[in-house]
């Protein structure tokens, strides 16, 4: 497959490698989750929901399965904060516990996430992986994922993956 022309390329953004290093992370390119509508309404499922008006946050526990259209976001805790609590218009979602995110043939997980709906990017922290199908992997400290741009880097100590090669034919 190549990786240049797929979803799933990605900017590997690594403190000071030099030269020959930086341009060969640049070349990777950037699409990660590109084409994702952040406007869309979110839909939840949990095993408990806590509204906390006067805060302006929603605590959801246990199985917590969020979509936004086609991205998915699943943990075992999430605290949301809103705009207005009685508008429910979110500002951020912190998830934790396992947390997992797809949209399509891509995977990102880590022990924690952050999607900043102002921002629109998602920041996953601890252990985190993004693989696509067909074996594509990326794993580091931390991954920041912008909606927007569909633009990914990966930073937080040695980044490593595996990249697959076209077979010839």
């Amino acid at each position: 497959m190549n990786f240049r022309s797929g979803l799933f390329r990605t900017a590997i953004a690594v403190p000071v490698l030099g030269l020959a290093a930086l341009a060969a992370s640049q070349q990777l390119g950037a699409q990660v989750f590109s084409g994702h509508d952040t406007n869309a309404p979110v839909d939840f499922g949990a095993d408990r929901i806590e509204m906390q008006d006067k805060q302006n946050r929603v605590i959801l526990t246990g199985n917590v399965d969020i979509k936004q259209t086609d991205l998915r976001i699943r943990a075992a805790r999430t605290v949301i904060d809103l705009a207005d609590a009685k508008q429910l218009k979110v500002n951020r979602m912190t998830a934790s516990g396992s947390v997992v995110v797809t949209r399509n043939d891509e995977t990102a997980t880590g022990d924690n996430a952050i999607y900043d709906f102002n921002q629109r990017i998602i920041t996953m922290v601890g252990n985190a992986t993004l693989k696509r199908a067909g074996g594509d992997t990326l794993r580091g400290g931390r991954f920041v994922i912008d909606l927007k741009s569909g633009v990914s880097s990966a930073s937080g100590g040695r980044v490593t993956g595996t990249f697959n090669v076209p077979k010839k034919k």
